[in-house]
């Protein structure tokens, strides 16, 4: 049975999308190039298959739709630039099937100039067909913000660039079946930037408050009480917030080695949020010093491993930085975290505690990474011997702040 829609690479960015074509009653073929890292629960993707979902491997389907969506991750590679494998491998799959008048869009995390000169030649020379001509060709940054309930697909605008004006309509009409407003941008370059700015502009804002978190604490600031009393500016302000570390699937690029000019900001902003686990070790060390303490031997509880809230998601967590370096201080290190199972750390698994506040009261330092709402931070301040809240979220004086 044919479907409208196939979306190729089923992680962080295809899932969410199928998810939301479905909910609009666009039929759906899943389609897997390599290891996803989705993040939908499984009452989630039991309704995605009663709405008309169809999971798959058979590359044979990818001929039978009118729009294919590549998506896959592309994360860094071992030179720090994309890694544009599995990017590859979906529009070698979709090639060989594809027919004319198929609309083929990349919402891959990507720099400009990838759709044209990367995803273009695979596209043409793998099907014969000429992009412009025989079939459309766009780009559309995803704007998948896992977890938010505030931001539905439905509202969240979606850019379109289009290799050609036509390009450009034709995907635009398909977005406009899943959201209230579409924004055409001049061309595909345009609309691979955006992705590029919005990616750069959260990771540039976050190493701000993290270098003043840092400054803060020097000077026996309340930072939490700075951003408090900032965010109330009706104007020219936007209020992030600090924490031991940046995760997640949106890779910063400050474009080193792809144009003449580099973005010194970001590059520095890189530097800045990759020194934060560091940090929030040697302040863990600083504060067992203070109570009588040696980081050596010392039992440290870690509180939320995800890299967001309520997101039983992984994917650059600082969690892992911080618990490598404890260990190489000598702690003993455990962790509590009601969306994850299991955790491993060089291999080795990390013990998991059940009894949540019987296990803070017995360590030496208990440390929230990550704020998820199960928590009862007042409670867990009681309990606690000593408790570091990187999040800024316990109720003032109840613990020390990052």
């Amino acid at each position: 049975m044919p479907a409208d829609l196939a979306v190729i690479g089923l992680g962080s960015y295809g899932l969410p999308l199928a998810q939301a074509a479905v909910a609009a009653g666009i039929s759906t073929l899943g389609f897997t190039t390599g290891p996803d890292a989705g993040s939908l629960s499984p009452a989630e993707l039991r309704r995605m298959h009663l709405a008309g979902f169809r999971p798959g491997t058979d590359a044979a389907q990818l001929g039978r739709v009118r729009t294919a969506v590549i998506c896959p991750s592309t994360a860094s590679d071992s030179d720090g630039g994309l890694d544009l494998g599995q990017v590859e491998a979906a529009a070698r799959a979709l090639a060989e099937r594809l027919r004319p008048h198929t609309t083929v869009i990349l919402e891959s995390p990507v720099l400009p100039g990838t759709t044209e000169q990367f995803l273009r030649p695979l596209l043409e020379e793998g099907s014969g067909l000429r992009a412009g001509r025989d079939f459309h060709l766009a780009y559309s940054p995803s704007r998948v913000d896992p977890g938010n309930r505030d931001h539905t697909p439905a509202g969240t605008p979606k850019v379109i660039g289009g290799l050609t004006p036509a390009c450009t309509e034709s995907a635009a009409a398909f977005y406009g079946r899943l959201t209230d407003k579409v924004v055409r941008a001049r061309g595909l370059r345009e609309a691979e930037t955006v992705q590029l700015l919005e990616t750069n502009f959260r990771h540039v804002n976050i190493a701000l408050v993290n270098e003043m978190a840092v400054l803060c604490h020097e000077l026996g600031v309340d930072l939490w009480d700075v951003i408090r009393c900032a965010e109330t500016k009706p104007f020219g302000f936007q209020a992030f917030r600090p924490g031991p570390g940046v995760g997640g699937h949106g890779v910063p690029h400050d474009l080193t080695g792809h144009a003449t000019r580099t973005l010194r900001v970001v590059e520095l902003a890189q530097q800045v949020n990759h020194r934060m686990p560091r940090y929030v070790v040697q302040r863990a060390a600083a504060l067992l010093n203070e109570h009588g303490k040696s980081a050596r031997a010392a039992r440290v509880l870690l509180l939320g491993v995800t890299y967001k809230p309520d997101l039983a998601d992984l994917q650059g967590t600082p969690a892992q930085e911080i618990a490598i370096r404890l260990m190489e201080l000598g702690a003993s290190v455990s962790y509590h975290d009601p969306l994850v199972a299991s955790w491993n750390v060089l291999d080795r698994p990390v013990p998991r505690v059940d009894a949540l506040y019987d296990a803070a009261a017995d360590a030496d330092l208990t440390m929230l990474l990550q704020n998820h709402r199960t928590y009862d931070l007042q409670a867990l301040s009681v309990k606690a011997q000593l408790l570091l809240d990187t999040r800024g979220a316990t109720p003032a004086g109840a613990a020390h702040r990052l």
